[in-house]
């Protein structure tokens, strides 16, 4: 952990560098509004696909813990990422994550003809792609918070080999789908374009090399192929453009590595042992 202490910094409220650069870019209204929050990593994935698919979009910038009332509108719980649809009358609305990109997906489908999955002529690669998003949500999304919100050495030793083992499974299942599946879809080969999976763990990937190495002083996987498999994804054009200086993310996370009370819906359930909400 870091010596310094817990100084009491707290989330930050607007994007920074190309992150910022990118929501001026999106502040006209459009059909859809992306209701985020710029430290959020449930946005962050929503707001890389969105870039990705070409899918037009304002990003309306909210504070998830004031919980305006524009934004229990959409989403029940309060909790960010959210979608304000005004193509409908009256305008509808989604949340999750998860289900927000399985709507920009098929969305795309029609529209700008993009797609974060094998074609739907080879549903055997979608399925293992899918297997990939799976595993991120299941393990590798919760054994982050783990790591990144215990307090005493023996937890944040585990916490560090659990989610070392949670990016070596991701790995593991990217070989598979090479083997058997697409190898055109997925940042893990060198010519494949952005998959769902790229999408749904990139948020963690790079707070891992911020966030993680500032609180605990992670040391990122070495080895050649996930170097390489990282580097292509942190500079793909669509998570560049919405992602924040280091410093944004180190500030709006200190809450976490001192496990602050309740610190988010997400911490508490890390606490807990529940899963996340």
């Amino acid at each position: 952990m870091s010596s310094k202490g817990d100084s009491g910094k707290t989330y930050h409220l607007e994007c920074s560098g190309a992150a910022l650069e990118t929501a001026n870019a999106h502040s006209s209204a459009k059909g859809i509004t992306l209701f985020g929050s710029c430290f959020c990593p449930f946005v962050h994935r929503v707001w890389v696909a969105l870039e990705y698919l070409g899918i037009d979009y304002k990003y309306y910038e909210v504070d998830p813990y004031k919980k305006p009332q524009e934004l229990l509108e959409l989403s029940p719980k309060g909790l960010v990422p959210a979608l304000k649809l005004h193509t409908y009358e009256p305008p509808r609305a989604l949340n999750e994550s998860t289900v927000i990109l399985d709507f920009l997906e098929d969305l795309a489908a029609t529209t700008t003809k993009r797609s974060l999955l094998p074609p739907i002529s080879n549903p055997y690669s979608r399925a293992l792609v899918r297997l990939q998003a799976d595993h991120i949500n299941r393990t590798l999304v919760p054994a982050f918070y783990r790591y990144l919100q215990a307090q005493d050495e023996e937890k944040q030793v585990q916490g560090a080999k659990d989610y070392v083992q949670a990016i070596k499974t991701l790995t593991e299942l990217f070989d598979r789908t090479a083997r058997e599946g697409d190898r055109s879809v997925g940042l893990w080969n060198p010519d494949g374009s952005l998959s769902l999976a790229d999408v749904m763990a990139v948020p963690w990937l790079f707070r891992a090399t911020n966030v993680l190495v500032h609180y605990r002083g992670f040391v990122p996987l070495e080895g050649g192929r996930y170097r390489a498999y990282l580097d292509r994804l942190l500079s793909h054009p669509a998570v560049r453009g919405t992602s924040s200086t280091d410093e944004l993310y180190i500030d709006s996370y200190e809450r976490y590595a001192y496990n602050r009370p309740n610190t988010s819906q997400v911490a508490n359930a890390i606490n807990s042992g529940s899963g996340l909400p």
